[in-house]
Order: C-alpha cells, then structure tokens, then sequence
C-alpha cells in the first residue's frame, strides 16, 4: 500500500519526492525510493539541472500544427523536410511510434498523429482524435497514399477501418503495415528491422 509522505522518515519533502516518481510508469516504490536517493545524493546544480529540463519540457514541447507530432517549433523538422515524400503520410496513434517507425529507416513520407486510438469503453471517440484534420490534410495537399500504422490491436484496427470508411470516395490508395509486427504488440517494442520490414512490404488495407 502506498505510504502518505508525511510518514517517510526523511521528511515530508522527500516521501513527496517519491509519491512522484511513483507515478511514472514502471516505476514501483523501490526504484522511486532509488531515484529520490540519488537526487539527495546528486549536487545542487545536477539537481536543478533535472528539474529545469522537466520544466523546459513542457513549456517548449507542442504539437505540430500540421501533423500533430511533438516540436518545439509551430512545424515539425518532418513536415519541413523538403526530401520527404509529401503525397505519403503514416499514421500512426502516438508520437513515439514516429520515433519508432523513423528509427527503421525505411519510411521517406510524413507522419500524422491521432492522438490515439478509438476506444469507446475508455471513453475515446474519432472526436477525440485528429482524424478530423487528418481527413482535410488528404484533401488539401492531394495526398495519394495512407499508410495505416495504428498499433495491430483490436482499438488500433478498428481505428483504421473508421478512418478507411472515411476516405471510401477519395482517390487515395491505402496500406497497412505488413503483419510482421505480431497481433497484439506495440510499435514502441518492436525492433527496427522488424519495423523496416513492415513499412516495405505493407499491403493493400
């Protein structure tokens, strides 16, 4: 059972200090027990130095006005790129799978993120999600071929379909990534040749 900070023995400071690193994910009691020890045993400066990043991070860290990637400029480096195929876009739920599927180095197109995946028992809709723009960014830039890189779980299928129901009159050529990545896995886990394999050999969805 987690123990109010006012029964830590160091102190209300550092029991709060490790309520908080409790709360990240993968993160059980013993570790943020770690991890407050170490920030007691770190320098003042190496100390200040963690906070202001936390800090940095999420006053400069947005999203892309147009594909909904994280920056900390009103476009994303991706969407700027003039060596990226712009006809192309890869969607996917979450900003790390970019980072995922960029780490593959196979993929030359653009990235749209959903913001996550349509799940009506956690209370997640397609108006939740930038399907929306997602749909007036095909029309507008005469975009020729959706990838759908939703994670291959039930939500992130469905999702796919949703969208692809959307895009039924559209001229617009739509993939998925090959079944390499296994039913029910997560891109974030997957390694990169895995991924690369994947983005080469999607198919029709």
């Amino acid at each position: 059972m987690k123990s109010d900070a006012t029964d830590h023995p160091y102190g209300v400071s550092v029991g709060r200090l490790i309520d908080e690193f409790n709360k990240l994910p993968g993160i059980g009691r013993k570790s943020a027990e770690r991890l407050a020890n170490y920030v007691l045993s770190c320098n003042v400066a190496e100390a200040n130095s963690l906070a202001d990043a936390i800090r940095n991070v999420k006053t400069s860290v947005k999203r892309c006005s147009n594909c909904f990637n994280l920056t900390e400029t009103e476009i994303c480096s991706l969407c700027q790129d003039p060596r990226r195929e712009a006809s192309v876009i890869c969607v996917v739920e979450q900003p790390k799978d970019v980072v995922a599927l960029e780490s593959s180095g196979a993929f030359g197109g653009r990235y749209h993120v959903l913001g996550g995946r349509i799940a009506p028992l956690e209370g997640t809709g397609p108006e939740n999600l930038t399907i929306n723009q997602l749909i007036k960014r095909i029309r507008r830039d005469g975009v020729t071929e959706l990838v759908m890189a939703t994670n291959p779980t039930l939500e992130g299928d469905g999702t796919a379909l949703f969208i692809t129901n959307l895009l039924e009159n559209d001229n617009v050529k739509i993939t998925r990534l090959a079944r390499g990545i296994a039913s029910g896995s997560v891109l974030e886990f997957a390694n990169r040749e895995m991924l690369a394999d994947a983005l080469r050999g999607r198919q029709s969805f």
